[in-house]
């Protein structure tokens, strides 16, 4: 679970870098100021989310069981950060209400992760 954790996260911060420099640079004179605020939400939670992952995964790594924070982490990006830039591209707001399940997900990984590091043993 540390590789993946630490892998997505590498992904998603990767991939935060990307597209906020394409917001900056290619989409800054195609979508309106609305637009590129919400695309770049999407692009700070994004990398929020992935540096997270990455220390997820040192902790599953010290011997903290955090599977159910890595998916919800996981899934939560790619619902919130993903409806925000379909959102801000297409301005179809259907692709409104699926945000706030990723952020949904996003809290409920962040209880997890505080559940299971005050029930834990293991010291940091």
């Amino acid at each position: 679970m540390k590789k993946v954790a630490i892998s997505l996260g590498g992904l998603f911060a990767l991939l935060a870098v990307i597209l906020g420099a394409f917001a900056a640079h290619a989409l800054k004179t195609k979508l309106s100021a609305y637009s590129l605020g919400v695309f770049t939400t999407g692009v700070t939670y994004q990398m929020y989310h992935g540096l997270a992952l990455i220390l997820v995964g040192i902790l599953v790594h010290i011997g903290y069981r955090l599977r159910v924070t890595v998916w919800c982490f996981t899934a939560g990006c790619l619902l919130f950060s993903g409806s925000l830039y379909a959102l801000a591209l297409t301005e179809i707001k259907w692709f409104g209400p699926i945000t706030p399940l990723g952020g949904m997900l996003f809290i409920i990984g962040w209880i997890y992760l505080i559940a299971q590091v005050v029930r834990s043993n293991e010291s940091i």
